[in-house]
């Protein structure tokens, strides 16, 4: 499969344009994956625009391509969103690389109650952080359309989304299983999943939930990781909905 790269220059070009990576973009290209000239290669916006084209001059600071096609594809329908709360240590940053590889089309961060890292100080540099990941994970799965990582969120504010979204909160005592509900038609609305953090999503956040129409469902008769559990749901969905 040939090398995927994204940049803003992508977004206007048509076959026959030359497109000009640069800044990191252009030393990965160069001096990490080693392109060579006449390479075939892929290029996207993040934003559904698909190009093929071949490498036609490789420098240290920048490399072209001519674009030989393009391709436009349309954003998924519904969406997949995950809500994924604040872990220590570094599993919130794998839940949200792993959901991105499988197909989620939205993050949230999220401040759950019991989780145990806090973004309260730093919330520019988590949003950085995880942006970043999500950007390399979708060049790597070679996405068309790059995962939103929307502003951290509260507890009300997933209340507030419960109301307009279909949402699905992963709880291991609940009594339905998501696969009993995945493909269930959500009307064009987004699908978000909820994962709590490392000690569970807290009662207090679970009725609040439920009371706004959340329906609260598990993976299963086992109890998953706060950086699997995401991925798991993500990749129930893409099944259900036929992405897979």
């Amino acid at each position: 499969m040939a090398l995927h790269f994204v940049t803003d220059g992508a977004a206007s070009a048509r076959p026959g344009d030359a497109v000009t990576l640069t800044g990191t973009e252009a030393h990965h290209a160069a001096s990490v994956r080693r392109v060579r000239v006449d390479e075939t290669v892929t290029l996207g916006d993040g934003r559904g625009v698909w190009l093929s084209g071949v490498v036609i001059a490789v420098g240290p600071k920048q490399v072209e391509v001519r674009v030989a096609s393009r391709d436009e594809v349309s954003e998924p329908s519904p969406r997949f969103v995950l809500v994924q709360a604040l872990a220590k240590g570094d599993r919130d940053e794998l839940a949200v690389q792993a959901a991105t590889e499988l197909g989620v089309d939205a993050i949230v961060p999220w401040q759950a109650a019991r989780s145990v890292s806090r973004w309260d100080a730093k919330e520019d540099k988590g949003l950085a952080r995880w942006r970043t990941i999500v950007r390399e994970a979708a060049k790597q799965a070679h996405r068309a359309w790059i995962p939103e990582v929307q502003r951290l969120a509260r507890t009300a504010d997933l209340v507030a989304l419960a109301r307009t979204a279909l949402v699905l909160v992963l709880e291991p005592s609940a009594s339905a299983r998501l696969t009993e509900v995945a493909a269930e038609a959500s009307d064009g609305r987004d699908v978000v999943l909820v994962v709590g953090p490392e000690g569970g999503i807290a009662p207090e956040e679970l009725s609040a939930l439920e009371d706004a129409g959340a329906r609260l469902v598990r993976l299963g008769d086992t109890v998953l990781r706060t950086s699997t559990a995401g991925a798991a749901a993500v990749s129930v969905l893409s099944a259900a909905h036929g992405r897979w």
